[in-house]
């Protein structure tokens, strides 16, 4: 059984009633680079679902005149399918890759039959393991990404981010990697590295883009972590990297502070790296969203954000289809730490079932 069930079955125990979430502004073409996050509400009412980043993604594909090249694991939002049928229609070439799995099984919402139908072609891979990635491009000048499926799920039960970034160099090495899926087949181990630029300028802003698992993404992370000085703030859906976990407890003994949230589901088992630094004495917390817990990210010094749709396990390493950024920038990376904050403050109070 694959990722996608798991968590079906986690959400088929958490239906209920929720407060609504507030509105949420569309996204500033002039802006460089664009931070959101998830607000999920417990208990639930999905009557309240809207205004999230549903809107968010629909209006950046509402900006295409080109292209839009989508690499998603899980689709099943309705305003998100329209807009990319909206795309093709005004003249657009609409291109999607997802997981083969998904893609294939009857019992899946209708989103991508529905992209078929349109003649939209819909490129599934991986079957050994997930085609995990969640990014878009548009026009070959901008690429959204981040930990957020697109679905209703994620967008309103789940802690997730999102993230728009106005750069043609970025969008080059997410194009590169399209390609590689979705015109030569190539997923997972089969695919070579080459044709990206790991380091990437972004309006002033210096970052790191790798995929997985042709870019060794593990030990990019670990070294950005062996150079923490001071601060280590991670959010985790899932943590069983062992090499990871102990860079994270070796700085935490030569003096770095370290916080953490794991999502609750799995974590208690032998796989997890919760208990490893809990038993270390770190200040880790399983988290209190009654749903899951999206997030992979790290915070680095306060001023370095590590995020993408991989989770720090030996999976998203050698098998699945990945991608990361590395921001070295201390305005993103406070972004970051407030959502830690409101992630960290609800695992140390759940609210009550």
């Amino acid at each position: 059984m694959k990722y996608a069930r798991i968590i079906f079955l986690v959400l088929l125990l958490a239906a209920c009633d929720a407060p609504a979430t507030s509105p949420t502004p569309p996204p500033d073409s002039n802006a460089t680079i664009q931070v959101f996050f998830t607000t999920p509400k417990f208990p639930d009412n999905k009557a309240n679902h809207h205004g999230s980043l549903d809107d968010q993604l629909t209006a950046f594909i509402n900006t295409a005149r080109v292209s839009v090249d989508m690499a998603i694991y899980q689709l099943d939002l309705e305003n998100v399918t329209q807009a990319l049928l909206a795309a093709k229609k005004r003249g657009a070439t609409v291109r999607v890759v997802t997981d083969i799995d998904i893609l294939e099984d009857k019992d899946e919402n209708p989103s991508f039959k529905d992209l078929q139908k349109a003649s939209i072609t819909v490129v599934g891979g991986n079957p050994n393991a997930i085609m995990h990635d969640k990014f878009v491009v548009v026009d070959s000048a901008a690429v959204w990404t981040g930990s957020w499926n697109f679905t209703d799920n994620d967008t309103y039960r789940y802690n997730n981010n999102g993230m728009i970034l106005q750069s043609s160099d970025l969008a080059r090495n997410y194009t590169v990697t399209f390609e590689k899926m979705f015109k030569d087949k190539k997923f997972g181990p089969s695919r070579k590295p080459g044709g990206t630029t790991p380091r990437v300028n972004v309006g002033g802003i210096a970052l790191e883009n790798y995929f997985a698992p042709e870019d060794g993404v593990s030990g990019k992370i670990i070294a950005r972590l062996t150079q923490a000085a001071r601060t280590i703030d991670f959010m985790a859906f899932s943590f069983t990297d062992d090499e990871m976990g102990k860079t994270v407890r070796d700085r935490a003994k030569a003096g770095v502070k370290v916080r953490g949230v794991f999502e609750n589901t799995g974590s208690e088992t032998q796989f997890s790296e919760y208990g490893n630094m809990k038993k270390a004495g770190l200040d880790v917390w399983q988290d209190g969203n009654p749903y899951l817990m999206h997030h992979k990210v790290f915070i680095v010094d306060g001023k370095t954000v590590v995020l993408g749709s991989f989770n720090f396990s030996q999976n998203a390493e050698t098998s699945n289809d990945e991608n990361l950024l590395i921001i070295d920038d201390a305005a993103i990376a406070q972004k970051f730490t407030e959502e830690f904050a409101r992630v960290y403050e609800q695992a140390k109070n759940p609210p009550k079932k």
